[in-house]
């Protein structure tokens, strides 16, 4: 069956197919990999942020998604850590539009992650026995 995607998605990241994507795989990639995918997001969004002068450093940005954190909510797969948890919510506090492309670079990030993860383990793999 065909996922949907629709308006009345249960998570906010369920409305663009590209990022319910990406987030899933995220969601199931080990700890080492979201922390990678995450600090690689936090560095684009900063970036972003940055160069259309809505902010004007880092700690600004940093600080308007602390005033942003609930801490109530601790339930979700990406508030067990905090790097992970501020990418995600400066991801979510993103404009649409920005969200969209961010969306497409964290999928890519995400693949090439996992695949030079997979290449590191074939090569151990094929080690020549002595």
């Amino acid at each position: 069956m065909k996922e949907e995607f629709t308006t009345n998605a249960r998570r906010w990241y369920d409305k663009d197919p590209v990022l319910s994507s990406a987030m899933k795989t995220l969601e199931e990639s080990d700890d080492e990999t979201q922390i990678k995918v995450a600090l690689n997001l936090i560095k684009i969004i900063t970036e972003h942020h940055l160069s259309s002068t809505e902010y004007e450093s880092v700690e600004d940005i940093v600080s308007a998604t602390e005033d942003v954190l609930d801490d109530s909510k601790h339930g979700r797969w990406y508030d067990l850590d905090g790097t992970l948890r501020t990418a995600i919510s400066l991801l979510q506090n993103c404009p649409d539009s920005t969200r969209s492309v961010i969306a497409k670079e964290m999928a890519k990030n995400v693949i090439d992650i996992i695949k030079k993860e997979e290449d590191v383990d074939d090569v151990e793999l094929e080690a020549p026995e002595e």
